[in-house]
């Protein structure tokens, strides 16, 4: 297929369209709209607690099984039923009347999160000119700012309306599943996994390490953010949104991601991703002074974070280069391990010893997983290893 080919194009936009349904609408619009949501249900902190984490627990069964299903049954399939499954968990989320059925909805969804990315990232591999896989997965990537957005902005106009606006997610997942079916092409049967010789993993650690840190340091803006936001700068709900709708709109910066790790390399791109990160933590620490700040923050958050991502998972497949889904997959696994570990951690730090000092703490670790960044990956390493077709 020829640089630029419509199929090409074709393939990226539905991939884009899906990162934004899984990781945007189907994840991160529960935590947007979960004060109605809970006022509704009568729900308990803890019970939309265990809700939210159900989701961590369901993405990380859907990314081992995407790691077998993938050379089993083919990108598209897997795509597919990534598509399926935020399709039922948003719907089933629009019309549940009790915190059991809200829990089978997050498991649906977290399940579309964690089997989105490994066939997206197959079909780049064996679909996408070489030169332009980079450039195709950071703009897949960039997809979770796009779904950020919508969810904002959704949240800004409709959160009374909550289950209307589920339910209308809903129809738009199934429309981004029949376009996955007719985007990604087909394949043939599947071919034997490559052996470790065909594979990278002498840096598996420092991906792994770097990933995991990030992860956890992040977990104090997306797990801990909206209640810093209400309770510590007193934001309105309206607020809340506006200020995910900066954070998913700095975020589409990402797009770039590839492009930039072309030119500069990996390591350097992600670098500089993670200071902007640490200083986002360090702004929403300023902004009891200075609310304003606030925005500030989060759209430097969002820029960092998703660039981040982007480069980690192209730092992935250079590890694994004939199975791209996995070079993908397990970055973005690490990431919600960090996350996991750092939830509890910086929820006690909060209640212990305030928000300023669990912010700045965060930009410290943010700032540390710079360190294990790969040092010789630069521009150009990912073209000496041919990247092998995912299936």
């Amino acid at each position: 297929m020829r640089r630029g080919a419509p199929g090409s194009a074709n393939l990226v936009a539905a991939g884009f369209a899906l990162t934004a349904l899984a990781y945007g609408l189907a994840r991160f619009a529960y935590g947007l709209l979960l004060p109605q949501i809970r006022t509704e249900l009568e729900l308990g902190t803890v019970a939309a607690g265990w809700i939210g984490s159900v989701a961590f627990g369901a993405f990380c069964g859907g990314v081992v099984v995407a790691f077998a299903a993938v050379p089993r049954w083919g990108a598209r399939k897997v795509a597919v039923a990534a598509g399926l499954c935020a399709t039922a968990g948003l719907a089933i989320m629009g019309l549940a009347g009790s915190a059991a059925m809200l829990g089978v909805a997050m498991g649906l969804a977290g399940i579309s999160t964690g089997l989105a990315s490994p066939p997206l990232a197959a079909a780049v591999g064996r679909h996408v000119p070489h030169d332009a896989r980079s450039r195709a997965n950071g703009t897949i990537n960039a997809g979770t700012a796009a779904g950020i957005m919508l969810s904002g902005a959704a949240a800004l106009v409709f959160a009374a309306a909550w289950r209307e606006l589920y339910l209308g997610f809903a129809v738009i997942a199934a429309a981004i599943t029949v376009w996955l079916w007719h985007a990604i092409p087909g394949e043939e049967a599947a071919r034997p996994s490559p052996t470790a010789a065909g594979m990278r993993p002498r840096g598996l650690l420092s991906l792994g390490l770097a990933a995991a840190l990030m992860g956890a340091a992040s977990t104090v803006f997306w797990t801990f953010g909206a209640d810093i936001l209400r309770e510590e700068l007193r934001f309105s709900d309206q607020l809340v949104a506006l200020a995910w709708l900066v954070l998913g709109a700095a975020g589409l910066v990402s797009v770039i991601t590839g492009a930039a790790t072309d030119r500069f390399g990996i390591a350097s791109v992600n670098r500089i991703a993670l200071v902007l990160m640490g200083l986002a933590l360090m702004s929403l620490a300023a902004a009891s002074w200075a609310s304003g700040m606030a925005f500030l923050a989060m759209g430097i958050f969002g820029a960092g974070y998703i660039t981040s991502c982007g480069a980690l998972l192209l730092w992935g497949i250079t590890l694994f280069p004939a199975r791209s889904d996995l070079g993908i997959g397990l970055p973005f696994l690490m990431i919600a391990f960090g996350q996991m570990m750092g939830a509890p951690l910086f929820g006690a730090l909060l209640d212990a010893s305030g928000t300023t000092l669990a912010l700045s703490c965060a930009s410290v670790m943010m700032l540390c997983a710079a360190l294990p960044a790969p040092h010789r990956l630069r521009k150009g390493i990912e073209a000496q290893a041919e990247p092998a077709r995912a299936l």
